[in-house]
């Protein structure tokens, strides 16, 4: 191992302390003689120098020199606050400190510059007149200041002058670093899998040579790994086995090119997972995105909007009703026309005279159709009239919070259907079906019923409708003793 070895390095897991430097670890990793371990998910937007990265320590420097000085004193209580270890309590009054190891920079300061740091913070500190700020706000300050601007203030303007003499001593260091790194071949990245994707190995690989500078990777298996399971490395390793070689490395051409096309048989079953996926997605999407526009409409309707609304309820309602109860097709003596005045009486209680007579004089389906949805209306339009006699807008403030309603709780529902229909249709594949065009036709019809449940159970709700006036507590205690 490394430490048998007597080898320095950087390990880079998911410790508190660790994940806290991840940036200062990566950023350092195209150090002479730098050995960094972390995952290949490790600090992303943070770039591999060879030879260091000046700028990036130049700014850690002046951050530790300025920042004590600064940052107001519960604010670094709070960041330097860290869970100890098997307990869930916090260690009280932890300063965060925000001095780093001086191995991490590449040469000790000349005194000089170490004097513009301290006067530079000194003056930083003045001009604040003794105010202290938040860790992001000092933070905030240093950005600014080493960024190249022209429209600096004096605080930044001498915070720039004192990070460009760090930086310039720095990269004296770094950049004869980078030659001798350089003659050794660059960034040497090792890997110890293959991923199931290709993408991530060439991330991984991506992180040396960077901005055409030199550099190598070398993957190291192991017949155990996922994906050599998967595809064929059990074959291989019986063969290891039957000729009795033991921690042989092997190296070919062939087996690297039957890795890669165990890689691309993995990625085109994650593409056609995620193809479907999609495909099957699509189809709730333009339900939700009618839904959505539905619930919009309610919600910037007029008064005048929603009555339409409620009126297009109820002409659809009835219907529904309608095709429920009554076939067309057949004969009007079958028509059970006494069990459709006995639903209509149970859909608005308004229509109490409906009977099998009155039915039976309106000229058939259509004239049955016409006269329901007329007495409908009427019905409606005089439960708005006394609703509003309660209270202005009363009635309208009431039908759109009967539609948000429906929607909000019928669309969880239907969301809860369609992922048992989506679990379901995949065994109709057995029959010789397509699961995602039984899926539409299928989740279409779903959605269609829980529009028309929606409009049901609105115009229902409008129609049963009773407001009442609340009085105050006051008002009622000073009724109820003159009462008695």
């Amino acid at each position: 191992s490394l430490d048998e070895e007597g080898i320095p390095y950087q390990l880079l897991n998911a410790k508190p302390e660790n994940v806290q430097r991840e940036s200062e670890i990566v950023a350092q990793s195209g150090r002479l003689g730098a050995v960094t371990i972390s995952t290949n998910m490790a600090g992303r937007g943070t770039d591999i120098l060879l030879g260091g990265n000046a700028d990036f320590m130049a700014r850690l420097k002046v951050r530790e020199v300025l920042f004590p000085q600064i940052v107001g004193t519960e604010d670094a209580e709070r960041v330097g606050k860290s869970i100890v270890k098997g307990k869930k309590k916090m260690k009280d009054k932890q300063m965060k400190d925000w001095k780093l190891s001086e191995d991490l920079y590449p040469c000790e300061l000349s005194e000089n510059t170490r004097e513009i740091l301290e006067v530079t913070a000194q003056y930083v500190t003045k001009q604040l007149d003794g105010e202290k700020v938040t860790e992001l706000e000092a933070s905030d300050m240093l950005s600014r200041a080493c960024e190249k601007s022209s429209n600096r203030d004096k605080v930044s303007e001498l915070i720039n002058e004192a990070y460009t003499a760090v930086c310039e001593e720095y990269a004296e260091v770094t950049s004869e670093e980078k030659r001798r790194v350089l003659e050794l071949g660059g960034l040497h990245v090792i890997g110890t899998e293959r991923h199931e994707s290709r993408r991530i190995d060439n991330q991984l690989r991506g992180r040396s040579g960077r901005q055409g500078d030199n550099g190598s990777t070398r993957f190291f298996l192991s017949l155990e790994d996922k994906i050599f399971r998967i595809f064929g490395g059990d074959r291989v390793k019986a063969m290891m086995s039957a000729f009795r070689v033991e921690d042989l490395p092997i190296e070919s051409q062939m087996l690297t090119s039957a890795l890669n096309e165990a890689q691309r048989k993995v990625e085109a079953y994650f593409y056609d997972i995620r193809k479907q996926l999609f495909e099957y997605d699509e189809v709730l999407n333009i339900q939700r995105e009618k839904v959505y526009s539905e619930r919009r409409r309610a919600l910037l309707a007029t008064e005048a909007q929603l009555s339409d609304q409620m009126i297009e309820y109820a002409e659809l309602t009835v219907n529904d009703v309608l095709e429920a109860n009554l076939d067309p097709a057949t004969p009007e003596e079958t028509w059970n026309l006494e069990g459709l005045a006995g639903k209509m009486k149970q859909y608005c209680y308004m229509l109490e005279e409906l009977d099998e007579q009155v039915l039976r004089q309106q000229g058939g389906y259509e004239g049955i159709r016409t006269y329901l949805q007329r007495r409908c209306v009427e019905a409606y339009q005089q439960k708005v009239a006394e609703v509003n006699a309660v209270e202005d807008n009363l009635m309208a403030e009431a039908e759109q919070f009967f539609v948000l309603t429906q929607y909000d709780n019928l669309w969880k529902t239907h969301l809860q259907s369609i992922k048992f229909l989506q679990t379901a249709v995949g065994l109709r594949g057995y029959a010789q079906r397509d699961p995602l065009t039984e899926f539409k036709l299928e989740g279409y019809n779903l959605f269609l019923e829980m529009m028309a449940q929606v409009r049901r159970n609105c115009i229902y709700s409008v129609y049963q409708f009773k407001p009442e006036v609340v009085k105050p507590k006051a008002q009622k205690v000073e009724e109820e003793v003159k009462s008695s």
